[in-house]
């Protein structure tokens, strides 16, 4: 489903960079699409032992995925469980702040900028006006202070985004999702799925769903979502009665810890653009086969996009598309793989290999 142009944007942005550890190379294609709503964060060094990567994958507008990139990693590092070496902790809880930070004026405010060019002014005009008389607007967002004005009482954004984030610190890989985004990761050539696309098929969500008083038709969450996760998206989370992770949308992410070894030779983190095109294992060899020859990653991922990109408007192929592919270097003293465990997105940190990744995209 969707508007289509009559002829695709093929223009690419595309970064590369790296540290001690590792380098990365990403890029973002809007395709199809009339708007581009898929939004990525990167940081090699989020601190001095510490790497984060994100793929945000909006609709029904880009302020939601434009929201996660710029301030969910932020995040991360100000819960308290990320001072104590719990990660997953805090990027649990992370995924969930976002929502109530979406809320009230400063969130209203904070939306209108990130959104589109039309409301960009009227956000800024708004955020001059009702800003606190301090003029701390723009400044610590570890409190996410209340600002006073007419949108007060906004319950937050009727669009919403996906969010499938890594974090990489020493040899311990955490991987958070929320939607249908994927993160892949190649061990020895083998593509293991590292989160579960979160779509209306899956009994456990019909159930939360059911649960919560919504349904499915048409494949979709009330007729209109076609996946059961995501950030924003509030007028599917308005129960009172329940906790964020019982709406019947929630933003809680499927957290899944893996100990990296030195048979790991990539990730990917991808948006489903990439995924209604090519399964997991067919990416893979695709990296595999242009890693022969081509030592930047993001034209690697670019060569994505041109494989994955549909000839003409409508059905697989249409969507932005978005792509991160970080590769692990390999160092003399780290010694190969002393266990046959492979990782899964369903036994965390006892990993096992996901099922049928070759022939079936998607499939868990």
């Amino acid at each position: 489903m969707g508007v289509y142009l009559s002829t695709p944007k093929t223009e690419k942005l595309s970064d590369d960079g790296e540290n001690e550890n590792l380098r990365y190379g990403l890029s973002s294609m809007q395709g199809w699409r009339t708007s581009m709503e898929d939004a990525h964060a990167a940081y090699p060094d989020l601190d001095c032992s510490t790497s984060f990567f994100g793929v945000y994958d909006g609709h029904g507008g880009q302020a939601v995925s434009k929201f996660c990139a710029k301030y969910l990693h932020q995040q991360v590092i100000k819960h308290e469980a990320y001072s104590s070496g719990d990660i997953g902790t805090a990027v649990q809880k992370s995924f969930l702040r976002l929502d109530e930070m979406m809320c009230g004026q400063r969130g209203w405010r904070e939306l209108a900028i990130l959104g589109d060019k039309k409301d960009q002014f009227s956000g800024m005009m708004e955020g001059l006006i009702w800003s606190p008389r301090s003029g701390e607007a723009k400044g610590q967002t570890d409190d996410w202070p209340v600002e006073e004005g007419p949108h007060s009482n906004y319950e937050g954004p009727t669009c919403g985004s996906t969010a499938c984030v890594a974090i990489i610190r020493n040899n311990q890989l955490i991987v958070a999702n929320s939607g249908d985004s994927r993160c892949v990761i190649s061990r020895k050539g083998q593509a293991y799925n590292l989160s579960k696309d979160h779509k209306p098929d899956l009994d456990s969500e019909k159930e939360r769903i059911s649960k919560a008083g919504g349904f499915i038709h048409c494949g979709r969450v009330n007729g209109t979502l076609n996946l059961t996760r995501a950030i924003g998206d509030m007028e599917l989370k308005k129960d009172k009665s329940l906790p964020a992770e019982n709406q019947i949308l929630t933003a809680n992410p499927d957290i899944n810890t893996v100990e990296l070894c030195d048979d790991d030779d990539f990730l990917v983190l991808a948006c489903d653009g990439i995924w209604d095109c090519m399964s997991s294992q067919q990416l893979v060899d695709f990296v595999l086969e242009q890693l022969k020859t081509e030592s930047k990653l993001s034209t690697i991922c670019e060569k994505v996009f041109d494989r994955c990109l549909a000839p003409a408007s409508g059905g697989e192929g249409c969507d932005n598309m978005t792509m991160i592919l970080v590769q692990f270097k390999k160092h003399p003293n780290s010694g190969p793989s002393t266990s046959d465990q492979h990782p899964s997105p369903d036994q965390p940190c006892q990993p096992s290999e996901s099922s049928d990744s070759k022939d079936k995209p998607g499939s868990h």
